[in-house]
């Protein structure tokens, strides 16, 4: 059996939606679990008082770092466009459908699919097809995707002990597995450098072009960006005194995003926060001052308000005006027309008609 049937195999016999399903609700189980042990106990006076605790200075860094981060996202989109060809595209549109697909996708869950809809809905009125959206779906992925390969594989390899607070693994395991991932990202780099690359989608259903080195390169680098302004607002919401590194903590962030991104749920709820609640606490168990969790889920509070909340209901009434503006225009252009024509005809007669009635009358008088 050589290595294409044992992709034929799993392709056609393994149904990998169920299976997606499957490894869906086992995280959101494990994650319950999870928070129940550790937050049985919690007291809420301690939580709203951590909150109240929060610097102004905390809060508007948040805020500035969430803002460049969506803002960043917004070039996922232009960057894509730009790769398949699209470029006749402002990039007020790719800003428009980057920002409002990604801020609605993360809290509805099941990005590709709620995501590409809010995207088909802004592009199909600018010319673009299904198969265009799909296509634009599939680079803006690839963007988010090795971006995650490039800063947490430097991340395992300078904090190892941040990846083992969330996988468990030995430190060399994790410094190892982060050498392998930067390597086979340099070796993709070197692949789509070296001649055009198509790749197939769907069986052959959906082909995309894969952009260069340079231009891959530039997807790495927007990712990294991406990551690294999520990773200091959750750093700079976390309680004072911290005894944790920015490379640490973005480490801990982008591996727990990874687990709320495969359990499908909205905004990773429950996923993320078990993850970064069971990290945060362990990585802190040999520090000086460890963090109460009161404190540390305080900080995934704002950072979920900052980061989930208010993009989601920012995007809402974006679409929610736009599309009030677009069901508009019709019934603009109705009464224009109208007024056009009742101002060239205010009686409803043709200039000779008039001037027929006007001798009649005449005559008669």
């Amino acid at each position: 059996m050589n290595f294409q049937s044992i992709l034929r195999f799993f392709r056609e016999k393994v149904n990998w939606h169920a299976v997606g399903i499957g490894v869906g609700i086992t995280l959101v189980g494990a994650a319950c679990v999870v928070l129940y042990n550790i937050l049985n106990d919690l007291e809420p006076a301690k939580v709203y008082g951590a909150l109240r605790r929060t610097p102004p200075h905390a809060l508007v860094l948040a805020g500035l770092f969430v803002a460049a981060g969506y803002f960043t996202l917004t070039f996922y989109d232009y960057f894509a466009l730009q790769t398949i060809g699209k470029k006749n595209i402002p990039y007020r549109i790719a800003a428009l459908a980057g920002f409002t697909s990604y801020s609605i996708g993360h809290n509805i869950g099941f990005t590709a699919l709620s995501g590409g809809a809010v995207r088909y809905r802004i592009y199909s009125l600018h010319g673009l097809t299904l198969i265009d959206v799909a296509k634009v779906c599939v680079i803006a992925g690839l963007t988010f995707w090795l971006g995650n390969i490039a800063f947490l594989g430097f991340g395992m390899i300078v904090e190892p002990e941040a990846a083992t607070a969330i996988d468990k693994l030995p430190n060399a395991v994790n410094r190892a597995i982060g050498a392998a991932a930067l390597a086979g990202l340099v070796l993709y780099v070197l692949w789509v450098g070296m001649k055009p690359r198509t790749v197939g989608i769907d069986e052959g259903k959906l082909s995309v072009t894969l952009p260069g080195c340079r231009l891959t390169v530039v997807q790495i680098l927007i990712g990294i960006v991406d990551l690294a302004c999520s990773a200091a607002a959750m750093y700079v919401l976390m309680p004072a005194g911290q005894q944790i590194d920015f490379v640490s903590l973005a480490v801990i962030f982008v591996c727990s995003t990874l687990l709320g991104f495969a359990s499908s749920s909205p905004g990773g709820l429950g996923v993320f926060d078990a993850a970064m609640l069971v990290a945060l606490l362990h990585y802190h168990r040999h520090a000086n001052t460890p963090f109460a969790k009161e404190s540390v889920l305080s900080a995934l509070l704002l950072f979920r308000l900052f980061y989930y909340i208010a993009p989601f209901v920012i995007s809402l009434a974006i679409l929610g005006v736009r599309e009030f503006i677009l069901d508009l225009k019709p019934v603009a252009e109705k009464l224009s027309h109208v007024e056009i024509f009742s101002h060239h005809h205010p009686d409803g007669e043709k200039p000779k008609e008039k001037k027929r009635t006007a001798k009649l009358v005449r005559k008669k008088g």
